[in-house]
């Protein structure tokens, strides 16, 4: 049995993940969030709760929640409603904070969630522009880690129904994606141990997403 903990394990994507997952009766999952009210929620997509604060707890803490874990999936974000500070105290710290986490606990599979635009993030002050930025930094900090690491870099998220057919490769042209067609691009990822060191984006498209991972590691 694997298990895998979700960082920001009350998010859209997150939930839909933990329910693909869960699915499986090879896998557990454990949800750490913030806000322990999310309990319910998570209990219904068939996770455990764990209770971090990502910006205000130290690594040991997050390491004691994802003990135990066969890889972890950084899906946390500061929301489109916040300022430009918790982009680099959630987006970037707190995805930072995690690699600590895993050294300590000896979590060796990272996955992280990003985003398109942060291969060359714009300057300026704008909230959407830090966002990249840090989210940049996150990226780079994972890359150049020890760990077994990808990152996934979907376009615009929609809560459309999922199509199941997705564009995967190094660079895609820009476009949006389904939030459930990204949990189900995450656990494709989960599930394919080559996919380890590579960034990939990610858009809706014409290709199933095993036969999009498949293409991308032969």
């Amino acid at each position: 049995m694997s298990h895998i903990s979700i960082i920001g394990g009350h998010g859209t994507v997150a939930l839909h993940l933990t329910r693909i997952l869960t699915a499986h009766d090879d896998n557990g999952v454990t949800g750490v969030v913030r806000n322990p009210d999310h309990q319910e929620d998570l209990a219904k997509a068939g996770a455990k709760m764990a209770v971090v604060d990502l910006e205000n707890d130290t690594a040991e803490t997050l390491a004691g929640a994802i003990a135990g874990s066969d890889a972890v999936v950084f899906a946390a974000g500061s929301g489109p409603g916040s300022g430009a500070e918790r982009k680099w105290t959630v987006d970037r710290d707190g995805a930072v904070k995690l690699v600590e986490a895993c050294r300590i606990a000896d979590v060796n599979r990272y996955v992280m969630v990003s985003s398109m635009g942060t291969d060359d993030p714009p300057e300026g002050d704008e909230v959407f522009a830090q966002y990249l930025r840090a989210k940049a930094e996150a990226d780079q900090a994972l890359m150049d880690s020890d760990l077994a690491w990808t990152v996934v870099r979907p376009g615009g998220l929609t809560d459309d129904e999922p199509a199941g057919t997705i564009a995967l490769d190094r660079h895609v042209d820009r476009g949006e994606i389904p939030r459930a067609d990204v949990a189900a691009v995450l656990a494709a990822v989960l599930a394919t141990p080559a996919m380890a060191g590579r960034v990939v984006e990610v858009v809706s498209g014409e290709t199933p997403v095993a036969d999009a991972i498949s293409s991308h590691i032969s």
